[in-house]
């Protein structure tokens, strides 16, 4: 892939799990998956949620248009293609024609009103890319997982995100220290947090 450096690998004969080394599809599957949905099926304590001070119910107004296409735009066009090998680039092409965008804001709109996310979004490839500077690559964690979505979901996906994100701030209910992966908060606002509490104490 273009936008990944080449990176020669020592050479495995098999990856290992558990001491057992695994070299056919079914073993590679079971090896994988177990390796990176360790968290799946451990029990949860949904007593933390009660602490939770219940907030008013908001309507979730209609998605528009413009928010759609503004969501767009910000999405890379060298990204890779998931499962139905639809590029950023080709989609915004797509979506200049008015009859197509509002299909899919009109999907958008539907996938919230429904309560249903279509099995067609929730389909995905996943490819395993080698950490660079490893002494051996016979093990699953040698590589990071990345997984490729359809592109309509992600676009969603990122569309019902950034609607989230802006409500959390404006009603304060994201806790201001809360910096990473927020919108219009960068590492200057770490650095500038950080020198607050250096000079308090």
């Amino acid at each position: 892939m273009n936008w990944v450096k080449k990176c020669k690998l020592s050479t495995t004969e098999a990856l290992k799990f558990n001491g057992q080394p695994y070299n056919n599809l079914d073993d590679l599957w079971y090896t994988l998956h177990h390796s990176y949905n360790s968290a799946q099926n451990r029990p949860i304590n949904l007593c933390l949620l009660n602490k939770i001070l219940p907030s008013p119910t908001v309507t979730w107004p209609l998605f528009s248009d413009a928010e759609v296409y503004k969501t767009l735009n910000k999405c890379s066009n060298s990204s890779v293609l998931g499962p139905d090998h639809l590029s950023w680039r080709h989609l915004k092409r797509i979506l200049n024609d008015e009859e197509c965008i509002i299909n899919i804001v009109n999907i958008a709109n539907t996938c919230i009103n429904l309560s249903y996310w279509p099995t067609h979004f929730k389909k995905s490839f996943s490819i395993f890319i080698p950490k660079l500077n490893k002494l051996s690559y016979d093990t699953p964690k040698s590589f990071w997982p990345i997984v490729l979505l359809n592109t309509i979901g992600k676009l969603i996906e990122k569309a019902i995100s950034n609607r989230i994100q802006v409500y959390s701030i404006v009603t304060n209910f994201l806790h201001l220290n809360q910096l990473g992966g927020i919108c219009q908060r960068s590492t200057t606002d770490t650095e500038v947090f950080l020198t607050y509490v250096v000079h308090v104490g």
